[in-house]
């Protein structure tokens, strides 16, 4: 989830980390997809299955093992191997939410003291994409958000380019904001997705984050919401669209209109929340 502060100029460091994995399934993964923890590769995959090796990226994370042969894999892989990226929605959901969430957590552990200014820990590049250099920013607002900007209360576009073709940009679906994890306490758990369950787990990851972070009162007609509902009120539909998302949840009673407070926001830096 990025920061909302001033600019600065961007952050040009590169990573040279890099990787291969199985093809199999993206949840089939056991010691025979394991890396050693010197960085070596056990296994090669050809042709690239994107789903896949972003969903074992995450998973090598998670675990402590090393990430390079799928780092590897993702900054060799060329148009042919994105394509369903580009083309299916639920691929592309998964793919990205699991990329961002990987490369926000190897960013907090190899690069910690980046996230002291966040606007430079947003713009570092973070990950490598089909020889793309990547950062968080780029990922969050120029593809997942379909190019917004960052500022303007999620209304205007993104002015910046990430380097990949337009075709990688999908349609905003607010549920996004409660599945990106940047490392801050505020940041929803970081799960594994998967094209098949993706709608059921963003609804599962939303709902979660709702109940903990919603706070209705009925005596007063009011309801206090993330503050990220404030920062990216256009991705919702604007207030109303916040109620109705709030609404499908189950945070405030149906046919209720109450108006909206904002929690504050916690960027103390909190790394590895991963949900079970």
């Amino acid at each position: 989830m990025a920061d909302s502060s001033d600019e600065v100029p961007q952050d040009t460091d590169r990573s040279d980390e890099s990787i291969t994995a199985s093809p199999r399934s993206p949840s089939d993964v056991d010691a025979a997809d394991e890396t050693s923890r010197d960085g070596s590769s056990k296994e090669t995959v050809s042709p690239l299955d994107p789903t896949a090796t972003a969903y074992r990226l995450l998973e090598s994370v998670k675990r402590r093992h090393a990430p390079t042969p799928y780092l590897n894999s993702l900054s060799e892989a060329d148009a042919s191997d994105l394509e369903t990226v580009r083309t299916d929605r639920r691929v592309g959901l998964a793919f990205w939410l699991n990329v961002y969430n990987a490369a926000a957590q190897l960013l907090l552990e190899r690069r910690p003291a980046l996230f002291e200014s966040r606007v430079r820990f947003f713009r570092a590049t973070a990950i490598t994409i089909a020889g793309t250099a990547l950062s968080l920013d780029d990922i969050e607002h120029g593809i997942l958000r379909g190019g917004r900007s960052k500022y303007g209360l999620g209304y205007l576009p993104r002015l910046e380019r990430t380097g990949l073709d337009r075709a990688y940009r999908l349609e905003v679906d607010p549920r996004i904001h409660f599945a990106l994890n940047c490392g801050a306490a505020s940041c929803p758990a970081i799960l594994a997705y998967e094209p098949d369950s993706i709608d059921e787990q963003l609804d599962a990851s939303t709902r979660a984050y709702l109940e903990e972070h919603v706070e209705y009162d009925a005596e007063r007609g009011r309801v206090r919401v993330p503050r990220l509902c404030l920062w990216f009120v256009g991705d919702f539909g604007g207030r109303s669209g916040v109620r109705r998302v709030i609404r499908e949840f189950d945070q405030i009673p149906p046919g209720s209109s109450p108006s909206l407070r904002l929690l504050s926001y916690d960027w103390a830096k909190a790394p590895r929340q991963f949900g079970r």
